[in-house]
């Protein structure tokens, strides 16, 4: 069912915890499976990501999407880091069962709400997204966004 790489990040999580002195902090949710991930980034003025953690309550595909999000934009910029899909995510990970695909895009939101955070706490506009500017790719009928509406 899960790919040993999922397996190894669900068993040995890579920057799981808080990261103190984060200057980026972001929390999703999705009510309908109860998963919920915390993102902490450390950004410096450079916008280079010097630090990562989360926290994840939830499955182990999302505890494991948690974690490789972070190894994919840990030592990156904040502009990478935005670049970052769900697809990028579950490919990293060398798959994820259909039923599973929506914690990649929640791993996906909390790293852009981390960023979004940042920006506002530097008083500048963000360039993350907001909802009804969501780009939607192939996994997208996940994360429950009606575009026919």
């Amino acid at each position: 069912m899960y790919t040993d790489r999922v397996m190894d990040h669900f068993s040995n999580p890579r920057n799981m915890g808080a990261v103190e002195d984060a200057n980026g902090v972001g929390m999703v949710g999705n009510a309908k499976c109860g998963d919920i991930m915390q993102m902490f980034l450390k950004i410096n003025d450079d916008g280079i990501i010097e630090d990562v953690g989360f926290k994840t309550f939830g499955c182990g595909a999302a505890i494991a999407t948690s974690s490789m999000a972070t190894e994919l934009i840990k030592g990156k910029s904040v502009d990478d880091a935005l670049a970052l899909t769900n697809s990028a995510v579950v490919e990293a990970l060398e798959g994820l069962p259909p039923a599973k695909l929506h914690c990649s895009v929640l791993a996906e939101e909390a790293v852009h709400a981390a960023i979004d955070d940042y920006y506002q706490r530097k008083g500048m506009p963000s360039p993350v997204a907001k909802p009804g500017e969501h780009t939607h790719d192939e996994h997208c009928e996940h994360c429950d966004i009606d575009d026919e509406a």
